[in-house]
């Protein structure tokens, strides 16, 4: 036989293009339209159905980018159209189009559709324009239409280019001429019979595509197809589809090998909380998303949802509440499945200790307590890599399983399981799905179905593996032609079998057929997005100062409520804690979201800021007292400064001059200076670097011969693809170094006598203050910059003097190891890191630690420099860098633009404790207010690597404290928990403080007994 492949695929497409598609509707017939614009922010149902309107013509302008404008559409469905009356195998449906472009669902303008009462029916969008006209809700007694359409005039940010500079970021830029211009409001009559033919040549026509050309199955595909081509005539495809169905029914019918790869398909919408929109658009996009699933669930009784993101549902609950209480019904029939139990899908890299843990507990507290549920997965598919930490926390929250997909984008390793155990830094595991179908947005095209079987890694062991089907990112959901796709794939020879289901469906069966799957270790990193570490340098320092100023006011209004009575600010705790959660969402900490999101973001940081130092004030007040003593309050877990941690005490006299004076080198001011103390000596040449830093009590040099530290270095930044998302490698390769100072002169700062440096490089200058203390080890370095470049990397360099194999970094509730060095590719592509307070670096006997109050990017490398010494002809050392800034120009072309203060320090002879110490003491700085008393602290523990992390009331506002402690250096540790309040039992939680054992007692002290950075929550009855 002849080959006609693609002959008959050539006049497959074209069928289906210009005739098959057009031919689902058999008729249309236009509705009066009418509009009125919002001209600004979102208005409720309520005031836009008051509103006047004016016609609205087809084809006519609307919509300014991000302004909303509602249509009120009214007319007649044909008598003969009407349910009862209507040919058998149609029915009528409302078709909206509004204007839609060649951009995905989600990524344009959206719609939603309104009845006249106030209840939205579903969204309409690119690929989802029906609304149906049920009777009683948008079709009358009488075959009267009467709606309301809101449309969103939302702008295609990226318009097809992730580089570019865009207007489009935010309301003031992007300009007030229409975008859109709208297409279509009509009545259409769907011919059902051709509809379900169109499914049928989707499935069929997908699998010709990815079916292997000698393929017996594929022939029978495409002969099935063509003999469908034959008997459905163009010009009366309603009175032939029938034909061409039974055309295809046998190959339809043709089950599925035994070993077909099974699929749980899983209906999704991956939902952004933020990224190219705002928040207030994501509430919205969640309504429209939310009622598009429940109208298919309407249709379909098989079709479950999973949704994540408790913060999602929450602003449902507030603006939608009849859509909501839709919504909790479907829970409860378990087909809208709440899953991940966090309160965003947030940043796992980025978030401190506490606030990971706070994602866990918000989230499954809203699950439990509004919906009824609680989630046994953590669902993370887009987040950019992967906690070692987020073992133990899923875990300690009652998680047993997670998912994700981005180590999908790695972009030199491949992740080499798909179902596996993953281990954490304490060694707790959580069994771990990552779906081989590559995406969470898939639509169970052949294409997608095809590439899930032939990646799943565990063949031979295991054959399950888990699809996320529907529109994402910007919402939309899964669709009523995804459904169909499904079912013909249920069981059909040539696919994987499919089967309509949810996440708890799939991990059971995946659990059961993989009895013991491989275990990976440690972190997943994620081999791209590098850049989010540094991104939007504001939004990142606004959330580690709410992370501290949290941890300062629960333990501060906790101590007051149990010395004084005061009462404890549950609810406005709560309140904060969810904007600074929410904040943590995987584009808005990472920097990778619009101008719109990081300046409300600045915005909200500064008032969580002024509301927790109120709290603090108060706190602080009714424990001090009214008299005029100063008082030293220490909010770190250790003491310092003769002030015990998470204590106060009355000070002999005012603080002031607590840093050496720089004075001049030997040689004259020109030459340098030198800042000395009885631990360390550091020398500062004439431009301002640091170019010695001696340990005195062991003679040692922590700076690299030859080298100078404290070196700002500037980058070209300009990655292939994603500009505020990556920084790629070859940046290394186009360094400046900023030798020159314009200035360097000693001056009064607020802890005393400073070296300050001046720098002016392109468009911006740089200050920095080099403070250190009488009786201190740490160099403190206060940067201040006024940076206008564009698409530049700002690093701050400390060469070292160190040989270190491997560098160390602070994550949640512990650290990790990296090499330094680039043996494998695995190394190599992990060029830049993440870390929070500190990162340290050692060889046996002395190390060093370099800490930071905001900064998390950092590259850690093995470095050789000439240092001119007689039969060497190289000094090998490490080299520390910290990412400072970057000016990446897109999504938001004015990131970081302007005045920035970070800080760090230069930790000489350091361990790891002093690493951490250090790193707890810069980012919870000492206060001094004035009082009548000090403060002695409910909780000491007399083992310094256990540490206090959170002092907190219990969450069902019963009055109990609640401690959470973990253990900081990676070994065992046996302590004395005492507790300086009258109490009662103490017992052991999870996150969720709830009960899971009694505490080991001494007297009125607690005996824990912790593992390396196990992490324990304590519940101490009053």
């Amino acid at each position: 036989m002849h080959d006609t492949t693609v002959r008959t695929t050539m006049r497959l497409e074209r069928f289906v293009r210009d005739w098959l598609e057009g031919a689902v509707h058999r008729d249309r017939r236009p509705l009066e339209v009418a509009s009125w614009t919002v001209g600004g922010e979102p208005v409720p149902f309520a005031e836009a159905a008051r509103a006047t309107y004016e016609p609205h013509a087809i084809g006519a302008p609307w919509g300014r980018p991000w302004d909303t404008v509602w249509f009120r559409v009214t007319g007649e469905v044909p008598p003969e159209w009407r349910p009862g009356s209507a040919p058998a195998g149609t029915r009528a449906e409302l078709v909206v189009d509004l204007g839609f472009t060649g951009a995905g669902p989600g990524f344009q303008a959206e719609g939603t559709a309104w009845t006249t009462d106030g209840r939205i029916i579903k969204a309409v969008e690119p690929r989802n324009q029906h609304v149906p006209l049920a009777p009683g809700v948008a079709l009358g007694a009488d075959g009267t239409v009467d709606l309301f359409v809101e449309a969103a005039a939302n702008p295609d940010v990226p318009n097809g280019a992730w580089t570019r500079p865009t207007p489009m970021g935010a309301w003031d830029t992007a300009g007030d001429a229409p975008i859109y211009s709208l297409r279509t409001m009509h009545v259409a009559l769907v011919d059902e019979t051709v509809a379900e033919l169109l499914a049928d040549v989707r499935t069929l026509s997908g699998m010709v595509r990815v079916l292997p050309p000698a393929s017996p199955r594929g022939a029978q595909v495409l002969r099935a197809l063509e003999d469908m081509l034959d008997v459905v005539d163009p010009d009366d495809i309603a009175g032939t589809a029938a034909a061409g169905r039974a055309a295809l029914a046998d190959a339809l019918a043709a089950p599925a090998t035994p070993s077909a790869h099974r699929v749980h398909a899983v209906g999704h919408a991956h939902i952004d909380s933020a990224w190219l929109w705002p928040t207030r658009e994501t509430v919205r996009k969640c309504a429209r998303t939310f009622s598009n699933v429940l109208s298919l669930m309407d249709e379909d009784p098989d079709v479950r949802f999973a949704c994540s993101s408790a913060q999602q549902y929450a602003w449902v609950q507030e603006h939608y509440p009849e859509l909501f209480e839709r919504i909790r019904e479907r829970v409860r029939e378990g087909r809208f499945v709440p899953v991940g139990g966090m309160w965003v899908e947030s940043d796992t890299n980025l978030p401190g200790s506490e606030a990971l843990a706070r994602q866990l507990v918000a989230g499954k507290r809203y699950f439990i307590d509004e919906l009824g549920v609680e989630p046994r997965e953590v669902w993370l598919p887009d987040s950019f890599g992967y906690t070692a930490a987020m073992p133990q926390l899923a875990r300690l929250a009652g998680s047993e399983n997670f998912l994700t997909q981005k180590i999908s984008w790695n972009d030199t390793n491949t992740m080499p399981h798909h179902t596996f155990w993953w281990e954490g830094i304490d060694g707790s595991r959580v069994f771990t799905h990552f779906p081989p179908v590559d995406t969470y947005n898939s639509d169970l095209s052949a294409e997608e179905l095809e590439r899930a079987e032939r990646q799943y890694a565990e063949k031979g062991r295991a054959n399950t593996s888990l699809a996320p089907f529907g529109y994402g990112d910007g919402g939309g959901g899964p669709t009523r032609e995804m459904v169909a796709q499904a079912r013909r794939t249920a069981d059909l020879e040539g696919s994987p079998r499919v089967e309509l289901s949810d996440s708890q469906s799939f991990f059971d069966a995946a659990r059961a057929e993989y009895a013991a799957p491989p275990t990976w270790v440690g972190e997943m990193y994620l081999e791209y997005h590098r850049g989010t570490y540094t991104s939007q340098a504001r939004t990142k320092r606004g959330n580690r100062r709410s992370e501290h100023l949290l941890r300062e006011a629960e333990l501060w209004a906790t101590t007051a409520a149990v010395r004084c009575g005061t009462p404890y600010p549950a609810e406005r705790l709560q309140r904060i804690w969810r904007t600074v959660l929410l904040q943590q969402f995987h584009d808005i900490l990472p920097g990778s979201s619009i101008a719109w999101v990081h300046r409300e973001a600045e915005r909200n940081y500064a008032e969580v800021a002024r509301e927790l130092e109120e709290i603090v004030a108060t706190s602080l007040r009714a424990l001090v007292g009214d008299g005029d003593a100063t008082v030293a309050v220490n909010s770190a877990p250790f003491a310092r400064d003769g002030v015990t941690g998470v204590g106060a005490r009355v000070l002999d006299g005012p603080r002031r001059g607590t840093t050496v004076a720089p004075v001049p080198a030997a040689t004259g001011p020109s030459d340098g200076w030198v800042l000395e103390n009885d631990v360390v000596r550091v020398v500062v040449d004439a431009s301002g670097h640091v170019v010695s830093a001696v340990d005195r009590a062991t003679g040692r040099e922590a700076v690299l011969p030859g080298a100078r530290a404290n070196l700002l270095q500037l980058h070209r930044d300009i990655p292939n693809e994603w500009e505020a998302w990556d920084i790629d490698e070859h940046h290394r390769r186009t360094t400046t170094d900023l030798d020159a100072a314009a200035k360097v002169e000693v001056v009064d700062g607020p802890a005393g006598p400073a070296l300050r440096v001046l720098r002016e490089f392109g468009s911006s200058r740089v200050e920095q203050d080099l403070e250190l203390p009488t009786d201190g080890r740490a160099l403190r370095i206060t940067t201040r910059v006024d940076w206008h470049e564009r698409q530049k990397l700002l690093k701050l360099a400390f060469p070292l003097d160190v040989r270190a194999e491997r560098a160390t970094s602070e994550i949640q509730f512990g650290h990790v190891h990296r090499p330094t060095h680039v043996n494998t590719s695995w190394d190599h592509a992990r060029f830049e890191t993440v870390a929070h307070r500190w990162v340290h670096v050692a060889e046996p006997g002395f190390g060093v630690a370099v800490t930071n109050d905001s900064t998390y990017g950092h590259d850690i490398t093995a470095t050789r420099v000439d240092d001119g010494r007689d039969g060497r002809d190289s000094a090998t050392g490490t080299t520390v860098r910290l990412s400072l800034l970057r000016a990446p120009m897109f999504p938001d072309p004015d990131a970081d633009q302007g005045e920035h203060e970070l800080r760090c320090e230069l930790v000489v002879g350091a361990g790891i404790d002093d690493a951490i110490r250090h790193g707890y003491a810069l980012n919870l700085p000492e206060r001094v207010v004035t009082g009548e008393r000090g403060v002695e602290p409910l909780v000491t523990v007399d083992d310094d690597a256990v540490v206090v992390e959170a002092v907190k009331l219990a969450e069902d506002g019963s009055g109990d404290v609640v401690l959470r402690l973990y253990e900081s250096r990676g070994g065992r540790a046996r302590a004395r928990v005492a507790l300086g309040f009258a109490h009662g039992d103490v017992e052991v939680t999870d996150l969720l403080e709830r009960p899971v054992g009694a505490a080991e007692r001494d007297g009125d002290d607690v005996v824990v007994d912790l593992t390396g950075f196990q992490v324990l929550t304590l519940r101490v009855r009053r």
